[in-house]
């Protein structure tokens, strides 16, 4: 789900001060989420926000239920998109290349990576693998993206095969 949102800036001229006003409704609905075991994904777009490159700023979480060891109720955030903090200053800017989200599915004979980069064709996306660090990166007129994955072993390079369909990467790595 993308949502177009404009730019909320607080009395510091920080982006996203209005964002988290629905604090309340968020943890409801995580709360609903987490008994049922499923995940919440939300994504947005400010555009125009780069100054002078006038990028678009792109930023999402995906919260995650369950998916540890039987027993075990694991929650994990995963932010993506293309928007960062700088931990020294805490300012709040805009890359220009975007981190996509990215899945792990392990299975019982391979290990499935789901990328999401909408805009993105087969041969736009270059891997590498090293060790147990799986590298994407995919470009395509303005779109960049770049993500580095820690897999739970070290894989060899041809075990390795990927798809591509409307900017859905799915890259499988076969035990």
């Amino acid at each position: 789900m993308v949502k177009k949102v404009k730019d909320t800036s607080d009395s510091e001229g920080q982006p996203f001060g209005g964002i988290l006003g629905g604090l309340a409704d968020l943890v409801h609905k995580l709360g609903e989420l987490a008994e049922k075991g499923q995940a919440l994904k939300s994504s947005g777009e400010i555009p125009k926000f780069g100054g002078e490159k006038d990028l678009k700023a792109v930023y999402g979480f995906n919260v995650r239920f369950g998916g540890g060891k039987q027993g075990e109720d694991k929650i994990k955030v995963e932010p993506f998109g293309n928007v960062a903090r700088d931990k020294e200053s805490g300012r709040t800017f805009v890359q220009e290349v975007r981190e996509p989200l990215v899945d792990v599915f392990e299975e019982e004979d391979h290990t499935l990576v789901v990328a999401e980069m909408p805009g993105i064709s087969k041969g736009d996306v270059k891997l590498d693998i090293k060790d147990d660090v799986l590298s994407i990166t995919a470009e395509r007129d303005d779109k960049k993206y770049s993500k580095e994955v820690l897999l739970s072993k070290a894989y060899p390079k041809s075990k390795m095969s990927y798809s591509c369909n409307n900017g859905m990467v799915e890259i499988k790595l076969k035990n």
